[in-house]
C-alpha cells in the first residue's frame, strides 16, 4: 500500500501515544450531570423541559435552534434540577440542563444490544432524519450538525467520501482505540454516509503510525458485505487530521480560499462520527456518548487512560476517578497539545466532541526567550495552508486589518505549526488568531451590510 500525504507545510512533532495501549473503559456517572446547550457548531440549542421534569437516558433534552444546530439528549435519568448558565471549559457562561442522577433508566426504542446490524436502509431522507433527530455532529473538532454535512446543496456533488483516522494530535488515542474495538461498527456507519450520498467511493484514511487499526479495518472490510470502501495509510504528519490536508492526501485535490470540501467533490467525516451514525440509524441511539483519553507526559503509564464518557460528567470527576490532577502538571489540554485549549475550569462538563484531559509538564509547556525575527521563512515552509506566518505577525503588530485580510489570515487553521518551527519562539499563533478573530468580524459586518443594501435596493424597485 503506498502511503501519501499532503503537500504543503506540516510538521512532524513526536507522537507521544503513551495511553495507545489502554482498553476503553466505562465512566460511571456521578450523582449531578450538567449538559450544555451549546455543543455543536451554530446557534444553541433550545430546552425542552421544565426544572422538575423526570428524564430518561436518551431522552430529547433540547431541540435545534436554527439549520446549524443539534438536538441534545439527556445523558442520564433523574430529575432536572435547574436550567442556567454555567461556566464552560473556557469560562464562557452558557446554559446548561443540571440532572440529579436517579438511576440508568433509557427512553424506549433505543436498541442496547451489542448485535451487529449490517444492513443499510435505503430511504435516505430517513436515515439523514435519523442522524439529525440522534443529535450527531462532528467528533473530530468542529462539532459540525452532520445532517448537514451528508446533504450537499443542489449542484454540488460528493465524488469520494473520506473517513478521518488521521488522529494527527500528539497524545490523542480516542480514534485509535474505537478503530480497534469498534471496527466494523465504523465500516458499517461509513458505509451509511456512502449510501446518503449517493454511493461514491469510500476511504478511510489512517496514518501509518497506527498499523493495527489498518490492518482490523481491511480485515473486517473483507468479512463485510460492502463495495467501493478501501484503507488508505497515510504517512505520518501533523496536521493531517484537518479536512483540507487530508482532501489533499487522498484526492490530491485543493480547496481554494474560502471554499468548501464539496467545492472539490470531498466529504470529509471522524471515525467516530462514523460510529456515532452507526448507533443513531442502526440502534436509534443518540449522541450522548464519546470516547476521551486521559494522557500526559507527567502521569505514570499505568494511571493513561482511554474513557467511554457521557456528556455532562464535569472533567473533575473524570480527573478524580482517573486518579487525580498528577503533582507535576504546568498545564490542562482539552485536545491536543498543539490545537488543544487549555482548561480554565475543571468542573466544566464534558461536551460531545471532547477528545481529551491532557496533562503536560512545565519542562513540556515552557517557550524559550523570545527573539527578534530573522527571516528564516521555517514558519512559511511549515505552514500547511500556504500563508506567511512572520508577514501576519508583522500586519498584526500594526494593526492592518486590510493587510491582514489581503493576505488571507482568514484561512489560517490555528494548527501551531508556525510556533512550532519558529526558532525565534515567537507567539505567532497567538498573535494570528486574534487578528482572524477580527477580521473574520470585519468581513460578516460586511457581507450583511452587502445583504441588507441589497434588500433595500430590491424593495425600492417593488
Amino acid at each position: 500500500m503506498k502511503n501519501v500525504t499532503f503537500r504543503i507545510g506540516g510538521v512532524h512533532p513526536h507522537d507521544s501515544k503513551l495511553s495507545r495501549d489502554c482498553a476503553i473503559e466505562t465512566l460511571p456517572l456521578p450523582q449531578t450531570v450538567y449538559v450544555s446547550m451549546a455543543q455543536h457548531l451554530g446557534a444553541p440549542a433550545t430546552p425542552v423541559v421544565a426544572v422538575g421534569d423526570k428524564v430518561k437516558v436518551g431522552q430529547v433534552l433540547a431541540e435545534p435552534a436554527g439549520f446549524i444546530s443539534a438536538f441534545v439528549h439527556s445523558p442520564a435519568s433523574g430529575t432536572v434540577k435547574s436550567i442556567a448558565p454555567r461556566a464552560d471549559i473556557a469560562g464562557k457562561m452558557v446554559t446548561h440542563i443540571e440532572i440529579a442522577v436517579e438511576g440508568d433508566e433509557w427512553a424506549e426504542g433505543i436498541d442496547l444490544s451489542d448485535t451487529l446490524v449490517t444492513e443499510i436502509p435505503a430511504d435516505r431522507a430517513a436515515v439523514l432524519e435519523k442522524i439529525k433527530k440522534n443529535g450527531v455532529v462532528g467528533l473530530g473538532g468542529a462539532t459540525f450538525p452532520t445532517h448537514v454535512k451528508l446533504n450537499p446543496a443542489p449542484g454540488s456533488k460528493a465524488e469520494c467520501l473520506i473517513i478521518n483516522g488521521a488522529e494527527c494530535e500528539p497524545y490523542l488515542t480516542s480514534d485509535y482505540r474505537i478503530m480497534l474495538e469498534r471496527t466494523k461498527e465504523i465500516i458499517v456507519g461509513a458505509a451509511i454516509m456512502q449510501s446518503v450520498l449517493g454511493g461514491c467511493p469510500c476511504v478511510l484514511a489512517i496514518e501509518e503510525n497506527k498499523p493495527e487499526a489498518i490492518q482490523a479495518m481491511q480485515k473486517a472490510l473483507g468479512e463485510l458485505p460492502y463495495t467501493n470502501i478501501r484503507v488508505q495509510q497515510l504517512k505520518k504528519r501533523y496536521p493531517q487530521g484537518g479536512e483540507k490536508q487530508l482532501i489533499d492526501a487522498v484526492m490530491r485535490r485543493q480547496v481554494k480560499s474560502g471554499g468548501l470540501p464539496i467545492s472539490v467533490g470531498a466529504v470529509v467525516q471522524n471515525m467516530a462520527t462514523a460510529l456515532a451514525v452507526y448507533e443513531a440509524v442502526q440502534k436509534n441511539k443518540p449522541l450522548i456518548t464519546n470516547t476521551l483519553t486521559v494522557t500526559g507526559d507527567c502521569l505514570p503509564l499505568e494511571k493513561q487512560h482511554n474513557y467511554l464518557f457521557r456528556i455532562g460528567i464535569p472533567l473533575s470527576a473524570i480527573a478524580d476517578y482517573a486518579g487525580g490532577v498528577p503533582e507535576g502538571a504546568a498545564k490542562i489540554i482539552s485536545g491536543g497539545p498543539m490545537m488543544g485549549k487549555a482548561i480554565s475550569n475543571m468542573d466544566a462538563a464534558t461536551v460531545k466532541g471532547s477528545s481529551s484531559i491532557l496533562y503536560l509538564s512545565y519542562d513540556a509547556t515552557k517557550r524559550g526567550e523570545t527573539s527578534a525575527c530573522i527571516r528564516c521563512g521555517r514558519c512559511s515552509d511549515a505552514c500547511p495552508m500556504g500563508l506567511e506566518p512572520f508577514l501576519l505577525n508583522r500586519l498584526t503588530k500594526a494593526g492592518d486589518m486590510e493587510g491582514l485580510e489581503k493576505n488571507a489570515v482568514q484561512d489560517c487553521i490555528e494548527c501551531g505549526c508556525c510556533l512550532y518551527s519558529c526558532p525565534a519562539n515567537i507567539p505567532l499563533l497567538d498573535r494570528i488568531r486574534q487578528s482572524k478573530v477580527q477580521v473574520m468580524g470585519i468581513m460578516r459586518a460586511r457581507a450583511a451590510a452587502a445583504k441588507a443594501a441589497a434588500e433595500a435596493a430590491k424593495a425600492a424597485k417593488q
